[in-house]
Protein backbone atom coordinates (compact mmCIF):
# COMPACT_ATOMS: atom_id res chain seq x y z
CA UNK A 1 0.00 0.00 0.00
CA UNK A 2 3.06 2.15 -0.39
CA UNK A 3 2.61 2.25 -4.18
CA UNK A 4 1.65 5.77 -6.01
CA UNK A 5 -1.78 5.55 -7.04
CA UNK A 6 -2.18 9.09 -8.40
CA UNK A 7 0.12 12.59 -9.59
CA UNK A 8 -1.93 15.69 -9.91
CA UNK A 9 -0.55 18.90 -10.90
CA UNK A 10 -2.77 21.82 -9.77
CA UNK A 11 -2.40 25.43 -11.13
CA UNK A 12 -3.86 27.88 -9.49
CA UNK A 13 -3.64 32.22 -8.85
CA UNK A 14 -2.99 32.73 -5.53
CA UNK A 15 -2.39 36.69 -4.33
CA UNK A 16 -0.76 38.03 -7.22
CA UNK A 17 0.76 34.81 -8.73
CA UNK A 18 0.12 31.58 -9.97
CA UNK A 19 1.17 28.27 -7.88
CA UNK A 20 1.64 25.21 -9.16
CA UNK A 21 1.34 22.71 -6.81
CA UNK A 22 1.73 18.45 -6.76
CA UNK A 23 -0.58 16.24 -5.12
CA UNK A 24 0.46 12.80 -4.94
CA UNK A 25 -1.73 10.12 -3.10
CA UNK A 26 -0.11 6.36 -2.67
CA UNK A 27 -2.51 3.43 -2.41
CA UNK A 28 -2.97 3.69 1.04
CA UNK A 29 -4.86 7.37 0.64
CA UNK A 30 -1.71 9.19 2.29
CA UNK A 31 -1.80 12.46 0.39
CA UNK A 32 2.19 14.45 -0.62
CA UNK A 33 2.04 17.76 -1.54
CA UNK A 34 4.81 19.22 -3.53
CA UNK A 35 5.23 22.82 -4.89
CA UNK A 36 7.04 23.49 -8.19
CA UNK A 37 9.37 26.84 -8.72
CA UNK A 38 9.55 28.15 -12.22
CA UNK A 39 7.45 30.94 -12.14
CA UNK A 40 5.03 32.08 -15.49
CA UNK A 41 6.38 29.03 -17.37
CA UNK A 42 3.90 26.42 -14.92
CA UNK A 43 1.96 25.14 -18.38
CA UNK A 44 5.44 23.61 -19.45
CA UNK A 45 6.46 22.06 -16.15
CA UNK A 46 2.50 20.57 -15.39
CA UNK A 47 2.93 18.95 -18.77
CA UNK A 48 5.97 17.26 -17.37
CA UNK A 49 4.91 16.23 -14.10
CA UNK A 50 1.35 14.30 -15.79
CA UNK A 51 4.13 12.68 -18.41
CA UNK A 52 6.16 11.50 -15.65
CA UNK A 53 3.02 10.44 -13.77
CA UNK A 54 2.81 7.58 -16.52
CA UNK A 55 5.87 5.73 -15.24
CA UNK A 56 5.55 6.56 -11.70
CA UNK A 57 2.32 5.48 -10.78
CA UNK A 58 2.58 1.76 -9.05
CA UNK A 59 6.11 2.08 -8.07
CA UNK A 60 6.60 2.23 -4.34
CA UNK A 61 6.20 6.14 -3.00
CA UNK A 62 9.63 5.15 -0.33
CA UNK A 63 12.30 5.05 -3.19
CA UNK A 64 12.59 8.64 -2.98
CA UNK A 65 16.05 8.60 -4.56
CA UNK A 66 15.87 5.94 -6.94
CA UNK A 67 12.79 7.45 -8.55
CA UNK A 68 14.84 11.23 -8.90
CA UNK A 69 17.90 9.07 -10.53
CA UNK A 70 14.81 7.47 -13.12
CA UNK A 71 13.29 10.93 -14.07
CA UNK A 72 16.55 12.21 -14.08
CA UNK A 73 18.03 9.40 -16.50
CA UNK A 74 15.28 8.53 -17.91
CA UNK A 75 15.69 10.35 -21.09
CA UNK A 76 18.88 11.05 -23.28
CA UNK A 77 18.34 15.04 -22.82
CA UNK A 78 19.05 15.17 -19.16
CA UNK A 79 17.93 18.25 -16.61
CA UNK A 80 16.90 21.80 -17.97
CA UNK A 81 14.75 23.96 -15.29
CA UNK A 82 11.35 22.48 -17.17
CA UNK A 83 12.29 18.94 -15.83
CA UNK A 84 14.17 19.55 -13.01
CA UNK A 85 11.14 22.09 -11.13
CA UNK A 86 8.74 19.10 -12.03
CA UNK A 87 11.21 17.03 -10.53
CA UNK A 88 10.95 18.82 -7.46
CA UNK A 89 7.67 19.16 -6.57
CA UNK A 90 7.29 15.23 -6.96
CA UNK A 91 10.11 14.93 -5.40
CA UNK A 92 9.48 16.83 -1.84
CA UNK A 93 5.32 15.33 -1.87
CA UNK A 94 7.26 11.83 -1.67
CA UNK A 95 9.11 13.11 1.45
CA UNK A 96 5.76 14.69 2.70
CA UNK A 97 4.15 11.32 2.24
CA UNK A 98 6.98 9.38 3.94
CA UNK A 99 6.88 12.11 6.74
CA UNK A 100 2.96 11.35 7.59
CA UNK A 101 3.52 7.63 7.16
CA UNK A 102 6.34 6.99 9.74
CA UNK A 103 4.48 9.82 11.90
CA UNK A 104 7.66 12.33 12.10
CA UNK A 105 8.39 16.05 10.38
CA UNK A 106 10.49 15.90 7.43
CA UNK A 107 13.58 16.99 8.72
CA UNK A 108 13.61 14.13 10.48
CA UNK A 109 13.86 12.32 7.70
CA UNK A 110 17.12 15.00 6.74
CA UNK A 111 19.07 14.03 9.87
CA UNK A 112 17.17 15.72 12.76
CA UNK A 113 16.95 19.05 13.26
CA UNK A 114 19.89 21.30 14.21
CA UNK A 115 18.22 24.43 15.21
CA UNK A 116 14.86 25.43 16.90
CA UNK A 117 13.77 28.66 14.72
CA UNK A 118 14.83 29.79 11.39
CA UNK A 119 15.96 33.24 11.19
CA UNK A 120 15.05 35.12 7.86
CA UNK A 121 15.79 37.83 6.20
CA UNK A 122 12.82 40.26 4.55
CA UNK A 123 12.44 41.65 1.08
CA UNK A 124 11.46 45.44 0.61
CA UNK A 125 11.22 47.62 -1.97
CA UNK A 126 9.61 51.38 -2.53
CA UNK A 127 8.39 53.74 -5.02
CA UNK A 128 11.14 56.13 -3.71
CA UNK A 129 13.92 56.44 -1.53
CA UNK A 130 12.19 58.07 1.49
CA UNK A 131 9.15 55.16 0.80
CA UNK A 132 12.13 52.48 0.88
CA UNK A 133 13.57 53.82 3.86
CA UNK A 134 10.37 53.97 5.60
CA UNK A 135 9.81 50.13 5.10
CA UNK A 136 12.90 49.05 6.13
CA UNK A 137 12.71 51.34 9.48
CA UNK A 138 9.44 49.17 9.72
CA UNK A 139 11.09 45.82 9.25
CA UNK A 140 13.73 46.89 11.86
CA UNK A 141 10.93 47.52 14.34
CA UNK A 142 9.71 44.45 14.27
CA UNK A 143 12.82 42.40 14.65
CA UNK A 144 14.75 42.20 11.10
CA UNK A 145 18.06 42.41 11.55
CA UNK A 146 19.16 41.48 7.90
CA UNK A 147 17.13 42.77 5.42
CA UNK A 148 17.32 42.40 1.28
CA UNK A 149 16.16 45.39 -1.18
CA UNK A 150 14.78 45.69 -4.12
CA UNK A 151 15.95 48.81 -5.75
CA UNK A 152 13.13 51.71 -6.42
CA UNK A 153 15.22 51.97 -9.64
CA UNK A 154 14.92 48.51 -10.97
CA UNK A 155 10.73 48.89 -10.74
CA UNK A 156 10.26 49.26 -14.34
CA UNK A 157 7.98 47.32 -16.88
CA UNK A 158 9.26 48.54 -19.91
CA UNK A 159 12.86 50.34 -20.07
CA UNK A 160 15.55 49.73 -18.42
CA UNK A 161 18.32 52.15 -17.87
CA UNK A 162 21.61 50.26 -15.87
CA UNK A 163 23.45 53.32 -15.10
CA UNK A 164 20.39 55.49 -13.81
CA UNK A 165 19.28 52.86 -12.13
CA UNK A 166 22.40 51.95 -10.31
CA UNK A 167 22.83 55.29 -9.30
CA UNK A 168 19.53 55.50 -7.45
CA UNK A 169 20.60 52.03 -6.01
CA UNK A 170 23.88 52.98 -4.49
CA UNK A 171 22.23 56.03 -3.17
CA UNK A 172 19.46 53.98 -1.07
CA UNK A 173 21.70 51.42 0.04
CA UNK A 174 24.15 54.45 1.17
CA UNK A 175 21.53 56.09 3.01
CA UNK A 176 20.29 53.08 4.65
CA UNK A 177 23.63 51.86 5.83
CA UNK A 178 24.56 55.94 7.57
CA UNK A 179 20.60 55.46 8.97
CA UNK A 180 21.10 51.96 10.57
CA UNK A 181 24.34 51.17 11.25
CA UNK A 182 26.51 48.27 10.87
CA UNK A 183 24.43 45.84 12.68
CA UNK A 184 22.00 45.21 10.01
CA UNK A 185 22.86 42.92 7.48
CA UNK A 186 21.92 44.52 3.74
CA UNK A 187 21.67 42.68 0.78
CA UNK A 188 20.22 43.75 -2.74
CA UNK A 189 18.76 42.05 -5.17
CA UNK A 190 20.16 42.82 -8.87
CA UNK A 191 17.75 40.12 -10.62
CA UNK A 192 20.88 38.68 -13.00
CA UNK A 193 20.05 42.54 -15.16
CA UNK A 194 23.77 43.42 -15.39
CA UNK A 195 26.99 43.10 -16.92
CA UNK A 196 30.25 42.74 -15.66
CA UNK A 197 31.34 46.35 -16.05
CA UNK A 198 27.88 47.57 -14.69
CA UNK A 199 28.45 45.73 -11.40
CA UNK A 200 31.80 46.63 -11.15
CA UNK A 201 31.02 50.12 -11.40
CA UNK A 202 27.79 49.93 -8.97
CA UNK A 203 30.12 48.07 -5.94
CA UNK A 204 32.20 51.14 -6.97
CA UNK A 205 29.78 53.96 -6.17
CA UNK A 206 29.48 53.08 -2.61
CA UNK A 207 31.85 53.42 0.28
CA UNK A 208 33.14 50.38 1.62
CA UNK A 209 31.28 48.25 3.90
CA UNK A 210 27.54 49.58 2.64
CA UNK A 211 26.29 46.54 1.60
CA UNK A 212 26.90 42.56 3.01
CA UNK A 213 26.39 41.06 -0.15
CA UNK A 214 24.87 41.15 -4.13
CA UNK A 215 22.27 38.41 -5.15
CA UNK A 216 22.51 37.60 -8.77
CA UNK A 217 24.03 40.41 -10.61
CA UNK A 218 24.58 38.75 -13.53
CA UNK A 219 23.19 35.70 -15.06
CA UNK A 220 24.72 32.15 -13.86
CA UNK A 221 25.46 30.63 -17.17
CA UNK A 222 29.13 31.98 -17.58
CA UNK A 223 31.17 31.30 -14.31
CA UNK A 224 33.99 32.52 -15.70
CA UNK A 225 32.14 35.51 -16.18
CA UNK A 226 31.32 35.33 -12.29
CA UNK A 227 34.98 34.69 -11.73
CA UNK A 228 36.23 38.17 -13.69
CA UNK A 229 33.50 40.52 -11.56
CA UNK A 230 35.40 38.56 -8.54
CA UNK A 231 38.22 39.80 -9.39
CA UNK A 232 36.39 43.87 -9.59
CA UNK A 233 35.04 43.45 -5.73
CA UNK A 234 35.10 42.48 -2.68
CA UNK A 235 31.58 42.63 -2.14
CA UNK A 236 29.83 38.88 -1.13
CA UNK A 237 27.94 36.99 -3.74
CA UNK A 238 24.61 35.35 -3.61
CA UNK A 239 24.00 33.14 -6.03
CA UNK A 240 22.28 29.98 -6.72
CA UNK A 241 18.65 30.11 -7.56
CA UNK A 242 18.35 29.65 -10.69
CA UNK A 243 20.21 26.45 -10.33
CA UNK A 244 18.50 22.92 -11.67
CA UNK A 245 21.20 20.80 -10.48
CA UNK A 246 24.68 19.87 -8.00
CA UNK A 247 26.62 19.81 -11.57
CA UNK A 248 25.76 23.63 -12.04
CA UNK A 249 26.53 24.65 -8.28
CA UNK A 250 30.33 23.07 -8.70
CA UNK A 251 32.38 25.31 -10.45
CA UNK A 252 31.29 28.34 -7.93
CA UNK A 253 31.83 26.43 -4.91
CA UNK A 254 35.04 24.94 -6.22
CA UNK A 255 36.38 28.14 -7.84
CA UNK A 256 35.33 30.10 -4.60
CA UNK A 257 32.54 32.56 -6.91
CA UNK A 258 29.78 32.37 -4.65
CA UNK A 259 30.03 33.24 -0.77
CA UNK A 260 25.87 32.38 -0.12
CA UNK A 261 24.06 29.90 -2.09
CA UNK A 262 21.02 30.36 -2.84
CA UNK A 263 19.05 27.33 -2.93
CA UNK A 264 15.86 27.02 -4.51
CA UNK A 265 14.38 23.51 -3.09
CA UNK A 266 11.48 23.71 -6.00
CA UNK A 267 13.97 24.18 -8.96
CA UNK A 268 17.06 22.17 -7.86
CA UNK A 269 15.60 19.07 -7.65
CA UNK A 270 13.93 18.86 -4.36
CA UNK A 271 15.26 17.58 -1.07
CA UNK A 272 17.55 14.90 -2.59
CA UNK A 273 19.54 17.23 -4.89
CA UNK A 274 19.19 20.36 -2.18
CA UNK A 275 20.84 18.36 0.79
CA UNK A 276 23.88 17.25 -1.44
CA UNK A 277 24.28 21.08 -2.43
CA UNK A 278 24.27 21.85 1.14
CA UNK A 279 26.75 19.03 1.72
CA UNK A 280 29.33 20.09 -0.92
CA UNK A 281 28.83 24.08 0.08
CA UNK A 282 29.62 22.51 3.66
CA UNK A 283 33.05 21.41 2.94
CA UNK A 284 33.29 24.80 1.22
CA UNK A 285 32.83 26.98 4.36
CA UNK A 286 29.77 28.27 2.58
CA UNK A 287 26.35 28.95 4.19
CA UNK A 288 22.39 28.28 2.24
CA UNK A 289 20.61 30.94 1.69
CA UNK A 290 17.20 29.50 0.38
CA UNK A 291 15.25 31.18 -2.06
CA UNK A 292 11.68 31.28 -1.10
CA UNK A 293 9.58 33.25 -3.40
CA UNK A 294 6.43 30.92 -3.57
CA UNK A 295 3.61 30.01 -1.35
CA UNK A 296 3.06 27.82 1.84
CA UNK A 297 4.18 24.06 0.37
CA UNK A 298 7.70 26.25 -0.53
CA UNK A 299 8.16 27.35 2.68
CA UNK A 300 7.27 24.40 5.07
CA UNK A 301 9.81 22.18 2.52
CA UNK A 302 12.78 24.88 3.14
CA UNK A 303 12.27 25.35 6.71
CA UNK A 304 12.38 21.44 6.77
CA UNK A 305 15.83 21.95 5.09
CA UNK A 306 16.90 24.61 6.71
CA UNK A 307 16.51 23.16 10.24
CA UNK A 308 18.47 20.23 8.89
CA UNK A 309 21.39 21.74 7.70
CA UNK A 310 24.18 22.81 9.48
CA UNK A 311 25.55 25.71 7.34
CA UNK A 312 23.27 27.90 7.40
CA UNK A 313 22.08 32.09 6.84
CA UNK A 314 18.91 32.89 6.57
CA UNK A 315 15.95 32.06 5.13
CA UNK A 316 14.14 34.45 2.48
CA UNK A 317 10.80 35.41 3.69
CA UNK A 318 7.72 37.19 1.73
CA UNK A 319 5.30 37.47 4.55
CA UNK A 320 6.69 40.66 6.51
CA UNK A 321 4.14 43.63 6.89
CA UNK A 322 5.55 45.00 4.01
CA UNK A 323 4.71 42.96 1.69
CA UNK A 324 1.26 42.18 0.44
CA UNK A 325 1.73 39.54 -1.87
CA UNK A 326 -1.37 36.89 -0.79
CA UNK A 327 0.81 34.02 -1.11
CA UNK A 328 0.26 32.55 2.32
CA UNK A 329 -3.74 32.90 2.12
CA UNK A 330 -5.16 30.98 5.09
CA UNK A 331 -8.28 30.22 3.71
CA UNK A 332 -6.55 28.17 0.79
CA UNK A 333 -4.09 27.01 3.52
CA UNK A 334 -5.67 26.47 6.96
CA UNK A 335 -2.58 24.93 8.57
CA UNK A 336 1.22 26.23 7.35
CA UNK A 337 4.25 26.90 8.97
CA UNK A 338 4.05 30.20 11.61
CA UNK A 339 6.41 33.03 11.51
CA UNK A 340 7.37 34.38 15.15
CA UNK A 341 8.35 38.14 14.50
CA UNK A 342 11.54 37.65 11.69
CA UNK A 343 11.95 34.15 11.98
CA UNK A 344 10.01 30.86 11.53
CA UNK A 345 8.79 28.55 13.81
CA UNK A 346 9.97 24.83 12.80
CA UNK A 347 6.82 22.27 12.92
CA UNK A 348 6.89 19.08 14.67
CA UNK A 349 4.13 17.52 12.98
CA UNK A 350 4.05 14.52 10.66
CA UNK A 351 5.29 15.84 6.82
CA UNK A 352 5.57 19.10 5.91
CA UNK A 353 2.69 20.61 8.46
CA UNK A 354 0.95 21.75 5.73
CA UNK A 355 -2.69 21.39 5.00
CA UNK A 356 -4.24 22.48 1.63
CA UNK A 357 -8.33 23.37 1.19
CA UNK A 358 -8.82 21.78 -2.22
CA UNK A 359 -12.27 23.23 -2.77
CA UNK A 360 -10.83 26.70 -2.58
CA UNK A 361 -7.77 26.14 -4.35
CA UNK A 362 -9.30 24.52 -7.17
CA UNK A 363 -11.75 27.36 -7.84
CA UNK A 364 -8.64 29.72 -8.20
CA UNK A 365 -8.24 29.76 -12.16
CA UNK A 366 -4.60 30.61 -13.51
CA UNK A 367 -3.71 34.19 -15.01
CA UNK A 368 -1.96 34.07 -17.62
CA UNK A 369 1.25 35.50 -17.07
CA UNK A 370 4.41 37.02 -18.75
CA UNK A 371 7.64 38.54 -17.06
CA UNK A 372 8.14 42.25 -18.24
CA UNK A 373 9.86 41.88 -21.40
CA UNK A 374 12.57 44.96 -21.13
CA UNK A 375 14.41 46.50 -23.53
CA UNK A 376 17.33 48.80 -22.99
CA UNK A 377 16.58 53.11 -23.89
CA UNK A 378 18.75 51.73 -27.16
CA UNK A 379 15.68 49.64 -27.64
CA UNK A 380 17.84 46.36 -27.35
CA UNK A 381 16.63 43.43 -25.61
CA UNK A 382 17.65 43.34 -21.65
CA UNK A 383 16.91 40.34 -19.14
CA UNK A 384 13.76 41.36 -16.52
Amino acid sequence: MTRIASIEPILARVGIRNQLLVKVITESGIVGWGESGLSAREESVAATIRHFSDFLIGQDSRKISRIWQEIYRSQYFEGGRVLTAAMSAIDIALYDILGKRLEVPVYQLLGGRQRDVIPTFACCTGKSIDDLVDNVRTLVKEGWTSIRINSSGFETVEVFDPRASLTIAAEELTRIRKEFGPGLCLGIDLHHRLSVAETASFCNMMPAGTVDYIEEPIRDESPEAYASLRSLTNIPFAIGEEFSSKWQAVPYLERGLTQYMRIDICNIGGFTEAMKVAGWSETHYVDVMPHNPLGPICTAATVHFSAAVPNFSWLETRQSSVEQLGFHDPDIFPKQVQMDGPVYIVPDGPGLGVEVNEDIIRQQAPAHVEPPHLRRPDGSVTNW
